[in-house]
């Protein structure tokens, strides 16, 4: 994939994002600066999404650690994490159940 095939899926997932979190109504604010999307919780906590185009990876940092996906055009066009192969829109419903509380389909 080229750098900007890649820089654009992780526009459009970023995007994804932003419009699962506009639809759920919650107090959960984010910001999209310079290609760094932040996602920050009533409670303060925060997650982080990089776009890391040297290694074609999309990171992911939170509270309890840095997950990276990488895009898989088999598996649906989804993002899986490389440690442990689980979907980027499952580890962002479970991350955001742990840390805000709240439900959100990713999907």
């Amino acid at each position: 994939m080229t750098e900007s095939e890649f820089n654009q899926l992780v526009d459009d997932r970023l995007l994804a994002i932003e419009e699962a979190l506009d639809e759920a109504e919650t107090d959960i604010d984010y910001e999209n600066s310079g290609g760094v999307l932040t996602v920050t919780c009533e409670n303060g906590q925060k997650v982080i999404f990089t776009r890391q185009a040297p290694v074609r990876q999309l990171w992911i940092a939170v509270p309890f650690g840095g997950f990276h996906f990488d895009y898989d055009a088999e598996a649906d066009g989804e993002w899986v994490c490389d440690a442990d192969a689980k979907p980027l829109a499952r580890f962002l419903a479970e991350t955001f159940d742990q840390l805000a509380g709240e439900s959100f389909d990713f999907s």
